[in-house]
């Protein structure tokens, strides 16, 4: 097995400056990812449950296991990144040509085909894995690119900030198109046709994700260059999981995640029932979330360069938890604290995020610490095993939807008889999946930060210098440069 050793052949800081252009281009990326993630995320629950009409005890295992399945894919594409590099590049090969399989197999996941129940929940089970790991072999690759764009780290966060910008932008594009032309689709040709609009709708986004990718591939450079080492995989994971801090990342990644789903997975519960909305206040609800958080990503990009970015990333998770508690308890179940819940959950959306540049920069500088405290580097499977946690995390969260939802007794809202409603214990549990539940994930994240410490001036004092010589040492052996 190969792993990947840093070799930079830029030693000037000037040179590993990235063009504003290229920070578009792989934020490009990330909104292309983010039509699967914001999907998965905030849409896929409903849209099995409420429109391909699954039941709700059925949920939690076809959220898990294709999941689950998919998350061991990932510490595989790390470990094949690792050992394969092309005249292209070692990553940015990938979002060129498997763009289009991404785009149709998003597709294959929102058609509904006439099946009998148990056709439908194989067809869901088998295009819905199908997904996962395409998804797996595009984004394995694009998460690991901000090793190789550059080695300067406030370059990397500068990158990291415009790929969250343009995720969450791509987030916000998908829940207000998705369930507003899928409602309008339905009131225009009658509501049997709902799952019609959704399989446009998302059609749709499927397509601008496929250019997207396409965009990155063109507009990226790998300056950092990546010599290849035979390292077996039980070395590898050795070295992950004696580095202190990336394993404190490892495990905040499914904790955050964990919590960002679940609160994403009930949000159009909770505007559709807890708070009475139609389709258009349930759209409002989720686009008041999504806005927070990419406000949320410039505003940590303007703190971050006057307060400590661990400081922040600590803080805003504990603060998440206490907003949390404060929206269970000011917000009571109908229409007349709507308001409030709209400006609560754009509060806890836009602090939540705050950490957002940061986690996704300083995967890169554990690696370098890892590597400067044994002298061996783990690039792609440390990459691709954040990637698997992230996956943990989705898995674990869509699995704990599906069965608090069933705990709680949720009836899904029949297309035929909207005057279904839910009974104030379900109302009750859909309220605490929104808030309390993944709060308290906020709040495991944020105190299990406090063990991890490399700051900026840590990394300027301790890691640093000591990275460049190791690279100096390393320079006989660089592979020939890659355009």
């Amino acid at each position: 097995m190969k792993t990947a050793t840093l070799q930079n052949r830029h030693p000037d800081p000037s040179s590993q400056k990235l063009p504003v252009l290229e920070k578009i281009g792989f934020g490009a990326g990330d909104a292309a990812v983010n039509v699967v993630w914001s999907a998965l995320a905030i849409i896929i629950t409903f849209f099995y449950t409420d429109v391909y009409r699954l039941r709700v005890e059925h949920i939690a295992m076809l959220g898990l296991i294709p999941r689950l399945i998919d998350a061991f894919a990932d510490v595989l594409m790390g470990m094949f990144t690792d050992s394969h590099s092309t005249r292209w590049g070692r990553y940015r090969p990938y979002l060129l040509f498997l763009a289009v399989p991404f785009g149709i197999t998003v597709m294959l996941v929102f058609t509904t085909p006439d099946l009998s129940y148990n056709g439908k929940l194989i067809w869901a089970y088998a295009t819905y894995i199908l997904m996962m790991l395409v998804f797996t072999s595009i984004v394995i690759p694009y998460i690991s690119l901000p090793g190789v764009l550059t080695a300067d780290p406030k370059e990397r966060l500068s990158a990291n900030g415009y790929r969250l910008f343009f995720a969450k932008g791509a987030s916000l594009v998908v829940n207000i198109f998705v369930p507003m032309f899928a409602a309008s689709y339905a009131a225009k040709w009658g509501d049997t046709q709902l799952p019609k609009g959704y399989q446009i709708a998302m059609g749709t986004m499927a397509v601008m994700a496929t250019l997207l990718f396409i965009f990155c591939f063109f507009t990226t450079t790998e300056r950092v260059v990546l010599k290849s080492d035979r390292k077996p995989i039980g070395e590898q994971l050795n070295l992950l999981f004696h580095n202190s801090q990336w394993l404190i990342l490892a495990i905040v990644c499914i904790l955050m995640t964990v919590g960002y789903v679940l609160r994403g997975s009930v949000g159009l519960y909770y505007a559709k029932y807890f708070l009475g909305g139609d389709a258009a206040l349930q759209s409002a609800f989720v686009t008041v979330g999504i806005v927070g958080n990419i406000l949320s990503m410039v505003a940590s990009t303007w703190i971050t360069k006057v307060y400590c970015k661990i400081q922040l990333f600590r803080w805003c998770q504990l603060l998440t938890f206490a907003l949390s508690i404060g929206m269970f308890l000011a917000v009571s179940p109908g229409a007349d604290d709507r308001a409030m819940a709209f400006v609560l959950y754009f509060i806890i959306n836009f602090v939540v995020d705050l950490q957002g540049p940061v986690f996704w920069s300083i995967i890169s500088e554990a690696v370098d610490y890892g590597q400067v405290k044994s002298g061996k580097r783990v690039t792609g499977m440390a990459f691709g095993a954040i990637s698997w946690c992230q996956k943990m995390g989705m898995s674990l969260a869509a699995g704990m939807a599906g069965w608090i939802l069933t705990y709680y007794a949720y009836v899904a809202n029949k297309v035929y008889d909207p005057a279904i409603q839910q009974d104030m214990f379900t109302l009750r549990g859909i309220a605490l999946m929104l808030t309390i539940i993944p709060g308290l994930f906020h709040l495991a994240t944020g105190l299990l930060m406090f063990g991890y410490f490399i700051t900026d001036k840590y990394y300027a004092e301790h890691i640093q210098d000591k990275l460049a010589a190791l690279q100096l040492e390393a320079e006989p052996a660089l592979e020939a440069p890659v355009a």
